[in-house]
């Protein structure tokens, strides 16, 4: 851990594109992208909180940039994100970028309850981690990773599939395997995934896809929506000086500056999966993206600042011992 620690904050004085992490380029034409890869030594992202596996550095299309940094810096110091001057800094379990994904059982990690000061717990994506005390489960918390599991990845020209596979005394085991794939000669990204429950107890999870929306990384303002296929019931609205709900639409009234924030919890969405369909769009750009899901929402999250938006959509996973799972995400830009 002090290794790590040591890494992480000579990376914070240091740009973001500076360091030559491992990485995978793929393009199918309209598309080109740059993806971060698992590694627990020398990879981008070793934070306790997301999957380590498609990481997206950079994803352009007709001049447009989607995915990307979205802070300046990281400081292990930081818990979560703090702003300094001009610049927003992270900290290590929240530096990360692109359509990055969390699971979490109740709220916590896998296990984490059960486990005692000392004892361990899973974090799927990421590996089994130490439980250090009594203290509460906190995602912005740096654990220490006991075993980050066996990460294989392939790459073809258009795609890259990372899989994990991990257990641990607790009972708790899987194969987790995410594909990036790019649809030939479409603006159209897949991702893939499958959990298969090799242990000996039941995994039941939640996982969110967190998706980090930076169009030309510019503010969202006037002009910027993001759109659902039902009517918006929600139970906490935004802010009504920055974006108002408007029918099936979040629609943006200010440029988001400073500390700015547009956040809202998101009702109405039905149990088929025909309501995993959501479109960001910025007009004055001329670009955008629809994300589509092949399950039901179980619940959706919209987090905005002034560098991303972010709608956080929730799928629950449960799996016995010997089962697996699947489902897929589709994004379309245009």
């Amino acid at each position: 851990m002090r290794t790590l620690a040591l890494s992480l904050a000579l990376l914070a004085a240091a740009p973001l594109i500076a360091a030559d992490y491992p990485r995978a380029e793929i393009s199918n034409g309209p598309i080109h992208a740059t993806l971060y890869l698992p590694d627990a030594k020398e990879g981008f992202y070793r934070g306790t909180r997301f999957d380590w596996s498609g990481v997206i550095a950079s994803l352009t299309h007709k001049n447009h940039t989607y995915f990307g940094p979205w802070f300046d810096k990281m400081d292990p110091q930081v818990h979560d994100f703090e702003y300094r001057g001009s610049e927003i800094v992270v900290g290590p379990c929240s530096g990360t970028m692109g359509p990055v994904e969390e699971f979490s059982t109740g709220g916590v990690a896998l296990g984490f309850n059960e486990a005692k000061p000392g004892g361990t717990f899973i974090q799927i994506g990421v590996g089994v981690l130490r439980r250090p005390d009594d203290s509460p489960y906190d995602r912005f918390r740096l654990y220490e990773i006991v075993d980050p599991g066996k990460w294989t990845v392939r790459k073809g020209a258009d795609w890259v599939e990372f899989t994990q596979e991990l257990s641990d005394a607790s009972g708790y085991g899987y194969v987790y395997r995410k594909t990036i794939r790019l649809v030939k000669d479409k603006a159209e990204m897949l991702m893939e995934h499958s959990l298969k429950n090799t242990g000996k107890r039941k995994i039941e999870t939640t996982v969110y896809d967190h998706n980090f929306i930076v169009l030309d990384h510019q503010p969202p303002g006037p002009g910027y929506t993001v759109t659902f296929p039902f009517a918006i019931q929600a139970t906490e609205a935004p802010d009504k000086t920055l974006a108002e709900v408007r029918g099936n639409q979040v629609v943006y009234l200010k440029k988001l500056e400073g500390k700015d924030r547009v956040t809202a919890a998101i009702q109405g969405f039905g149990a088929t999966s025909k309501d995993y369909d959501i479109k960001f769009d910025n007009a004055p750009l001329g670009a955008g993206v629809e994300v589509r899901g092949d399950q039901p929402l179980q619940r959706v999250s919209l987090w905005s600042i002034r560098s991303n938006v972010s709608v956080e959509p929730f799928l629950a996973l449960t799996i016995p011992p010997g089962k697996q799972t699947a489902w897929k995400l589709t994004y379309l830009f245009h």
